[in-house]
């Protein structure tokens, strides 16, 4: 059974890399087969959907609909490059701004909200937006093991340590994640100099875009709001933030049909919600669902640390890098579930502190998503921003950019943590 799941895993990877207009389909082929091969039982399969995601992206897909239709993107733009030297640098002033936000807000939700100015930018621009959207991509991944409330994992790992909002930043005397991953951020930065150090033309802004209604920005930013003060809401339903996007879109889909009075306004902003992107997810999350049920999950955790062994910058070593590469194609989301206890029995029983191997749990499992296009939420739903309007992103466009971006980032991570924390 564990082979038969593992084949299919590996079998849907490749077809996505080679089919790449056909990944949806793929995903949900691939969850078909572990449903009806019993993988997965079919009660767990409600479980098995990260709903909470689902209902955050098609929310925000909705507000986002109307931000861009408002011409705050453009506009946004317009004051952006008016302030750039060059493309460049509107590159990596856009993929700061998305770092910088995601720290704070589910990275999905900011990749929506970014990408439009980045797209908006490369438009006017009559430039490739590929680079541009994917940089966005990954730096919002990056930043969401930066605070308690950037990133699900986060919050499981503070929830299971005892960790507060401070705790990332200071715990112990010494300093925390944060600092470790905003290293990361700036090593990250000297990368995105490098990957668009030929887009060198100055950039030629116009006039400034007029914004027809502010109020779809003034929602974006309540988005904003309400995630965080969810975040240090205790015992909340796990589809919170997701409920809080859908109850925010219907707030400005209704205001809207008020003031226009437009039915085809409302029946465009249903039509917004890019129903290849939900499935495409819904497919990856019955798929990671039905190896972990199979056992697939616990023993990648298991092998990691028996070769990491007794010494423990061997074990700090081997949980960082294997979290990489095991994130870059399972959902974080059970892997940190299933080593944090393992983690706590480790050290438990060398008689250490357990907050190294912790730290380095979280930076690999969240940085590992860059490797792939389908190892985060926020890759996917990028890349499927990108094919929307027409550019196909091809394993290799993606890698271009995730791979050295990663690889910078994890160094920079792993000698800081160790250097503080062993």
């Amino acid at each position: 059974m564990k082979l038969f799941a593992l084949c299919l895993f590996l079998l849907m990877y490749v077809l996505m890399v080679l089919l790449p207009r056909r990944r949806t389909w793929v995903a949900l082929g691939a969850a078909a087969i572990a449903l009806v091969a019993r993988l997965l039982p079919l009660r767990a399969l409600p479980g098995a959907v990260n709903w909470n995601v689902l209902f955050m992206i098609a929310g925000t897909m909705v507000i986002v609909h109307y931000f861009i239709d408002s011409k705050m993107p453009s506009r946004i733009a317009d004051e952006l490059m008016a302030r750039s030297k060059s493309v460049k640098w509107v590159a990596v002033y856009m993929s700061v701004f998305a770092g910088l936000i995601s720290a704070f807000i589910d990275n999905v939700a900011t990749v929506l909200m970014v990408a439009p100015v980045g797209m908006a930018v490369c438009k006017k621009q009559g430039i490739n937006p590929v680079p541009m959207i994917l940089s966005i991509a990954v730096s919002s991944n990056l930043q969401g093991a930066a605070t308690l409330v950037g990133d699900t994992t986060s919050i499981m790992l503070g929830d299971y340590a005892g960790m507060d909002f401070t705790s990332f930043f200071w715990m112990e005397g010494k300093p925390g994640i944060f600092f470790a991953v905003e290293l990361g951020a700036l090593a990250a930065v000297g990368v995105m100099c490098f990957l668009f150090r030929k887009d060198t033309q100055p950039v030629t802004p116009g006039g400034k875009t007029p914004v027809g209604d502010k109020f779809p920005g003034f929602m974006l930013l309540a988005v904003i709001a309400c995630l965080i003060a969810a975040s240090f809401v205790p015992h909340k339903p796990d589809v919170t933030n997701g409920l809080i996007c859908l109850a925010l879109a219907a707030v400005t889909m209704a205001r809207d049909r008020i003031r226009t009075g437009d039915k085809k306004r409302l029946w465009a902003a249903f039509e917004a919600v890019d129903t290849s992107i939900l499935l495409l997810l819904v497919g990856l999350f019955i798929v990671i669902a039905a190896i972990t049920q199979v056992g697939l999950v616990d023993d990648f955790a298991g092998w990691i640390v028996k070769v990491g062994g007794s010494d423990l910058f061997v074990l700090y070593t081997v949980i960082l890098f294997g979290s990489v590469a095991i994130s870059a194609f399972v959902d974080n989301i059970p892997y940190v579930a299933t080593m944090l206890p393992v983690l706590a029995g480790v050290t438990s029983a060398l008689g250490m502190e357990p907050y190294l191997l912790y730290f380095g749990l979280l930076s690999g499992a969240t940085l590992g998503g860059n490797l792939t296009p389908f190892g985060a939420s926020a890759n996917v739903t990028g890349v499927g921003l990108l094919m929307r309007e027409g550019h196909d992103v091809s394993f290799q466009d993606f890698a271009r950019i995730g791979v050295p971006f990663t690889l910078a980032a994890v160094c920079v991570s792993y000698v800081f943590l160790w250097l503080v924390w062993h």
